[in-house]
């Protein structure tokens, strides 16, 4: 089964090298630009799945099926496995055949996601809740290589960009469609149709995306770009990447201190998508439609700070990343204290998730992927992404924890009042954080 498995995952053999130049042009970019729809729309269809449980939170506990901590510990589970797996497949997603790899994890991903609609008590939805997060760690790690495959280290930072706004379009359709399913029906048709969804994601990826430029009878991107020679591609190949990546990821300070920043961002961020229709709801009144129109917006406003954020860092900065972050990082704080501390207004919530979508996206995009792919050699992008993505979700594992435990719920009149008091504070601190962690790593750079 092993070898069977690895048979089917592993990159195929290099192709015999096309020497006409005008045919190899005209197949790179047809090739590439399928590769970035495929890795830009398929990672939406992963995020429609995974925020979907954020808009279904409400509904599980207002059923009586699951108390607080309960929710909490099941989106613990989510995130220790995808921490876990999303460390472990991207050290994969440098050898394998990522078309294959990116399309099997979002079809399991979507299985899983359907059986949480027909299961109704808390074990199970922990346990397939854990299963999912496993297959949804398959879907960063490939589409980060793919992008490094098939392009050029100038077009990067804004093609990453562009590719990061996929968690927001993801998100943005999970809160309002998996919000209208689960008002006009229940929350376990909301699993269902997010599953079925991700179903029809999953074969537009397989039939969209390719492997490695080798394998069509391309060149290497470095060497078709001009940035490397074939000789030195090759020397490479020829090493052994496995404990190189390995060491160089674990004994590099700069890696961990972005980690630990990144940790920090991501209890922030995790705690307002994952919690933010439920405090709506609970604390300002919304309903389901309201809350969800708001924490939909939040994500439209990320999309535009992911897009911008490449091209910012770049046209600006010369393609640092040091001092874009610290100010998106102070406005991201600022952001989430003013969602929570200010007084209850619809144009105040409004105004504060519109800068705190626009921080998030460009902040989770440096901290999360450009900065760690700026501070390492390119041949250890995937490592690297997995080291710091371990800590990430390490970081939304313990905010669900922790959130759940620090929520308390009272009885008023027969109906169930949430606190929020304890947890906010948390959230805020460790936005707080994470701005301060990440100037140690103002000056850091890939050492070969």
């Amino acid at each position: 089964m092993k070898e069977l498995l690895w048979k089917f995952f592993r990159t195929g053999p290099d192709a015999a090298p096309i020497t006409d130049a005008q045919e190899v042009k005209q197949k790179f970019n047809h090739l590439r630009w399928r590769v970035f729809a495929s890795i830009t729309i398929g990672y939406a269809f992963y995020y429609i799945i995974r925020q979907s449980y954020s808009v279904i939170k409400k509904p599980l506990l207002s059923s009586g099926i699951v108390t607080p901590t309960e929710v909490g510990i099941i989106g613990s589970i989510f995130f220790i496995t995808y921490g876990l797996g999303k460390f472990a497949n991207s050290f994969m997603a440098d050898r394998v055949n990522n078309k294959r790899f990116f399309a099997f994890g979002l079809f399991m991903s979507s299985l899983t996601m359907t059986a949480m609609g027909l299961v109704n008590s808390f074990v199970p939805l922990a346990v397939i809740w854990g299963l999912n997060g496993w297959f949804q760690s398959y879907g960063a790690g490939p589409s980060i290589v793919a992008l490094n495959q098939w392009f050029s280290d100038r077009e990067r930072g804004t093609l990453y960009g562009v590719w990061f706004t996929s968690h927001n379009v993801g998100s943005s359709f999970a809160y309002f469609a998996i919000a209208a399913i689960v008002t006009s029906y229940n929350w376990s048709m909301g699993f269902v149709a997010a599953g079925v969804i991700g179903l029809i994601g999953s074969v537009l990826i397989f039939f969209g995306m390719s492997d490695r430029p080798e394998t069509q009878g391309l060149p290497n991107a470095s060497v078709y770009y001009g940035e490397r020679t074939q000789e030195e591609v090759e020397a490479t190949k020829k090493k052994k990447l496995g404990s190189m990546q390995w060491d160089y990821v674990i004994k590099n300070p700069a890696v961990w201190i972005l980690g630990l920043s990144s940790l920090c961002c991501y209890i922030a961020r995790y705690a307002v998508e994952s919690w933010g229709v439920v405090y709506l709801t609970s604390q300002k009144g919304y309903d389901m439609m309201g809350a969800a129109g708001v924490m939909a917006y939040m994500q439209v406003a990320g999309i535009f700070g992911a897009l911008l954020c490449g091209w910012f860092s770049d046209r600006f900065f010369n393609h640092k990343r040091n001092a874009p972050a610290l100010i998106y990082g102070v406005l991201y704080s600022l952001s989430i204290a003013g969602f929570l501390w200010a007084p209850q207004s619809f144009t105040t919530d409004m105004l504060c998730m519109t800068f705190y979508g626009f921080t998030m996206g460009a902040l989770v995009c440096y901290l999360g992927g450009l900065m760690a792919v700026d501070i390492v050699p390119k041949r250890v992008t995937g490592a690297a992404m997995g080291m710091i993505g371990l800590l990430s979700y390490a970081g939304a594992a313990l905010q669900e924890f922790v959130t759940g435990k620090l929520m308390t719920i009272t009885v008023v009149n027969g109906e169930k009042v949430y606190d929020f008091t304890y947890a906010g504070d948390f959230w805020v601190g460790a936005a707080i954080v994470s701005c301060i962690l990440a100037t140690f790593v103002w000056n850091a750079k890939p050492k070969e």
